[in-house]
């Protein structure tokens, strides 16, 4: 019978449930069981798929296709486990699905209400996700609530819990409750009331907490733990003291320091062996310990929110440690880039140009492209950057002086991306769309294959076959492939049913290191193996670096 730990947090967001969750699942998978992970968003949004990423952050996408929560990043980083479409749903989902039964019949004529309908469909989704009933199905699933308690988006998702509690019985969930002791400079001292009124109004609702999670910028001494457990009901052994880091990756050593994962095997009747985190140990120690350091402009128009570029961010960090070096990402507002100010990008190491929508400082990813492609910097472009390189390509190398993406000018001469309009899904299923359609769900999303050319980098990095994640709209134009190739790019992968453009390249012989992908290859990047394709582009860097580049000056 799969058993269930609901994650909740209070005060104030960003708090770090999502590594919380990910951290507890690592540990008791680390004692043999199966985990694992679900998260649900109180936004009416039916997935954050239309959501600007200054508003939500990066959107992680699943080998089947979905559009989630970033979180779910840090759940496959941290877990063996794959997440997948219900693995992640919104209230948006719940009320879509709720509606569409309405509409059907299904509840037979009576009044559709928040409570049991919307409540029962909140549980049936996690029993969904959780694979209940199925063949191996996990021995404990973690339900992280997003939100903050007293938030009225979220109330229906905490009732809903804590029916289950009810219905499930005492030993088959626990609460987790996230919390924030501040530390106030003026006082000198940690105030503890934010959690005793957060845990006070959890407990309105009628939910318990079995441990609490008190994040802090210290430890918080055991004087404070004693008044939060007096306050809060909660024993003094389930009150655990969440202290900064230098490295997410400390935190499941920390949890484990503090008897967290004891306590919710003992709640839940678990019998297991000791945590092992050993690996643990070894991947810290090789973040504390790089032998040396490589320089990476990551040039974006999401800067000035480090999470709308997560999963990227780890990856280098993660290819960073398999080539013992630490990473220093600097980022670039691709709006500052012009041929007059390409210069700052000369002190790096590599450049990257990651994806995005819009044509909102476009043109300075074309010069980035070109700054690279011209100097042999060690270039990686991923979606967008990679539409870019191929724009910067036709229109300095191809002659094609007008090329452009009709994402950016609908009706200019060259169309060398344009929209997709036929695609099969990772599901295999054609899919179609056009100009008109909506936003939402319509982009070539999900883990697909493709075959790669021999003799290439690509074939270097990947073998004979290429499966990634893809989320994009636009696509290479494919009647302009031969035309790119006469002047001298390599397209290195293609679909094999569309003949779309997965990688570019340029040959060896001109350029040491110079990569475009159409897919997201971040979402795939793990702590210990790191990902093949950023862990070449580390090497790449460092092997500019031994080199010392110089500088062309861009006409």
């Amino acid at each position: 019978m799969t058993k269930f730990v609901f994650v909740t947090g209070g005060v104030v967001s960003s708090l770090g449930k999502g590594i919380a969750s990910a951290s507890l699942a690592a540990i008791l998978e680390s004692r043999g069981l199966k985990v694992t992970l679900i998260k649900l968003d109180p936004y009416i949004n039916v997935d954050p798929g239309t959501m600007s990423p200054f508003q939500h952050g990066e959107v992680f996408v699943t080998d089947d296709g979905a559009e989630t929560d970033l979180d779910l990043g840090h759940y496959e980083r941290f877990v063996t486990t794959r997440m997948g479409k219900v693995n992640n749903f919104t209230t948006g989902r719940i009320y879509q699905s709720v509606l569409e039964k309405e509409r059907r019949g299904d509840y037979l004529g009576k009044t559709v209400q928040v409570i049991p309908h919307v409540t029962n469909e909140i549980q049936e989704f996690i029993k969904r996700g959780a694979r209940v009933g199925e063949p191996g199905a996990a021995d404990v699933a973690i339900v992280e609530i997003g939100g903050t308690v007293g938030d009225i988006e979220s109330l229906p998702f905490l009732e809903a819990v804590r029916q289950m509690s009810l219905r499930m019985g005492p030993n088959n969930t626990s609460f987790v409750h996230l919390t924030y002791v501040p530390w106030i400079a003026a006082a000198g001292e940690l105030k503890t009331k934010p959690t005793q009124h957060t845990v006070q109004k959890l407990r309105e609702i009628g939910i318990q907490a079995d441990a609490l999670l008190c994040r802090a910028d210290r430890r918080i001494p055991d004087e404070e733990r004693g008044k939060i457990s007096l306050f809060t009901n909660v024993p003094e052994w389930g009150v655990i003291s969440m202290w900064d880091v230098n490295t997410i990756y400390k935190v499941p050593r920390m949890l484990h320091e503090q008897g967290l994962d004891g306590l919710i095997c003992d709640k839940l009747r678990l019998n297991t062996p000791p945590a092992n985190l050993q690996r643990w140990d070894q991947l810290v120690h090789e973040t504390e310990h790089p032998q040396g350091e490589v320089h990476i402009a990551m040039v974006g128009k999401y800067v000035d929110l480090s999470d709308s570029y997560k999963s990227l961010n780890e990856a280098l960090r993660h290819a960073g440690m398999k080539n013992h070096v630490r990473v220093k990402i600097d980022y670039v507002d691709s709006e500052t880039i012009t041929p007059d100010s390409i210069s700052q990008l000369a002190k790096y190491d590599a450049v990257l140009v990651p994806g995005g929508f819009g044509k909102r400082g476009i043109e300075g990813k074309i010069t980035a492209a070109r700054f690279a492609r011209e100097n042999k910097v060690p270039y990686l472009g991923i979606c967008l950057g990679m539409q870019v390189a191929t724009i910067e390509y036709a229109r300095d190398v191809a002659g094609l002086q007008d090329a452009n993406s009709t994402e950016f000018e609908p009706q200019c001469e060259h169309p060398v991306i344009a929209l997709i309009t036929e695609w099969q899904g990772a599901d295999g299923v054609v899919n179609r769309r056009d100009a008109s359609s909506d936003l939402g769900g319509t982009m070539r999303l999900g883990a697909q294959s493709s075959d790669v050319s021999k003799g290439t980098l690509a074939h270097q990095i990947y073998g004979d076959v290429v499966t990634e994640r893809h989320r994009h709209r636009y696509e290479a134009n494919v009647k302009y492939l031969d035309q790119l190739r006469q002047a001298g790019l390599v397209i290195s992968a293609l679909t094999q049913r569309e003949q779309l453009t997965e990688i570019i390249e340029l040959p060896q012989d001109v350029h040491p290191w110079f990569m475009g992908v159409q897919f997201h290859p971040e979402f795939k990047s793990t702590p210990w193996d790191g990902h093949p394709l950023f862990n070449a582009f580390i090497k790449a860097a460092l092997d500019h670096q031994s080199r010392g580049g110089k500088l062309k000056a861009v006409a």
